[in-house]
Order: structure tokens, then sequence, then C-alpha cells
């Protein structure tokens, strides 16, 4: 089973507007402010066509680099194939870039690095539930791994959050400066910074 059928097995709660079969679809503009309010630096526009799926970045997931492959609901293989992949995202038509980037001491600052890393964790999970206040469907893809739970369930058992779990950018097959670059958007800061990157897409 994949994490594109363990979504589909687990009843959602639905909010008012799904009640009514009617889903919300979010301007740039909002989109844009919402990131702006949650503190994201980078915030780039940009449209879902231009992503490319490739196979050479999903499968440096295995190298393992991260300790997540086959660990996870949301990390390859679980996560679903690249043809998968390809085919949900498919479904939008937008999307916007959200960047936290900190400076560091030096290149070795890896207290630096971990806060920041928390940082976007923390903003991205706050930006997706926000999201579903609205009733807005949209597809998130992370910076690493999913965060909403301290230790998977997978193999075990099914996901306990299958409508707030993340895919990463890289398990889609993202190259994420190739991502920036769509939306005109910097991936390098400068000399002893450290920039994390996740986008959502949208309907238009």
């Amino acid at each position: 089973m994949s994490i594109y059928q363990n979504f589909e097995t687990q009843n959602r709660p639905l909010s008012p507007h799904h009640l009514f079969g009617k889903e919300l679809n979010m301007t740039q503009e909002d989109a844009i402010s919402l990131a702006e309010e949650l503190g994201f630096a980078g915030r780039g526009i940009f449209a879902a066509k231009d992503l490319k799926f490739l196979k050479e970045v999903r499968d440096m997931c295995k190298s393992d680099r991260c300790g997540k492959y086959n660990k996870t609901w949301t990390c390859p293989p679980a996560c679903g194939t690249l043809a998968e992949s390809r085919k949900k995202a498919g479904q939008y038509d937008w999307g916007i870039v959200l960047q936290t980037t900190a400076q560091m001491e030096d290149e070795f600052d890896g207290e630096a690095i971990e806060e920041a890393q928390v940082t976007q964790q923390d903003r991205f999970i706050e930006y997706c539930a926000r999201l579903r206040e609205t009733g807005t469907d949209f597809l998130p893809m992370g910076s690493g791994g999913c965060g909403q739970c301290i230790k998977c369930t997978y193999p075990d058992a099914p996901c306990r959050f299958p409508d707030k779990a993340y895919v990463s950018m890289e398990a889609y097959g993202l190259l994420v400066t190739d991502v920036c670059k769509s939306a005109d958007t910097p991936y390098y800061y400068g000399k002893n910074t450290v920039t994390f990157t996740s986008c959502v897409l949208f309907h238009a």
C-alpha cells in the first residue's frame, strides 16, 4: 500500500466547504499574504506545468542520507511511484515556494541549521493548517520528510494523519533549485546562510 492508497482508505474530516460540495481556490495574492504573515522569507510563484519530475532525484533517496528511506509513509517507496507523483501534481495549476533562511556563524554552525529547519517545518505545518481551514484544495511538498509525528507508523499501521501528512519535494522527484528558478526565487542567499525550501500547489 502506498500513501496515496492510505489517504483514500481512511475517512477524512470534512470542512464546512466540503459538506456543501464546494471547495475554495486560493488566489496567488492570498497565498503570498499568508506566507508573509507566517514569516517565510522566500515567497515565489510558479506554474505547475513547469515542474520536472526526475528519476535521478527520486533515486537519490535510496542513498538514505536522511535516514528515512523505507521508514515512513511519506518517503520512498511508500510515498508512491514517480508516475503517481507526476499524476497527482498534474491536477494543479500553480504553486508557491516557501522558504526560511538563516545566518550561520560559519558553515559548521549546526545549531543555526537545525533551528532554521525546525522553523521551516513549523511554519509549513501552520501554513497548511490555515489552508485547510478555508476548504482550499492544495498539495503540500515539504522540505525533507513529514514532521507531523515523532515516529511514523510505517509499515505496521496506516498513517495517523493522512489528511495532514506531506511528501518532500525531493521524494516527488523535484530538483529544488529548478523549482526556485521557475518561481524566480533565489536558492542560495550568500556565504554562511542556510535555506530550507518547501512548496504548495493550488488550482487556478
